[in-house]
């Protein structure tokens, strides 16, 4: 079991940026693949960005340049940094964790742990 508990969502105007957190039980950055996903009313949770046990990575098309995934082994602590945020990346966001950890999945079925979410809200 691997349990994650997101954190730093927050209420911010467009162009603002935001930092979030996912804290995890213990270590994984060997044995699995870590994500961010996001998830609006009315549609399907989709991947924002995902980074494997070799520190590959994969963003979706509409964060790269703006969102970094970072990691803190040290602290067990996946990061989003999130800049020139936009009231598109309004979401509930979510921490998740893929036994694939050699593979760079964006499929939320490929995902064996998740946190509770933290919520972003970008106003214009």
């Amino acid at each position: 079991q691997v349990k994650l508990v997101e954190s730093g969502g927050a209420s911010v105007q467009s162009g603002g940026s935001l930092r979030l957190s996912c804290v995890a039980s213990r270590n994984t950055a060997g044995t699995y693949s870590m994500a961010w996903f996001r998830q609006t009313p009315g549609k399907e949770r989709e991947g924002v960005v995902v980074i494997n046990s070799a520190g590959g990575t994969r963003y979706a098309g509409s964060v790269e340049g703006r969102f970094t995934i970072s990691q803190d082994n040290a602290k067990n602590t996946l990061y989003l940094q999130m800049n020139n945020l936009k009231p598109e990346d309004t979401a509930m966001y979510y921490c998740a964790a893929s036994r694939w950890h050699n593979a760079l999945p964006l499929s939320p079925q490929l995902y064996d742990y998740w946190g509770q979410g933290t919520q972003v809200t970008v106003s214009s």
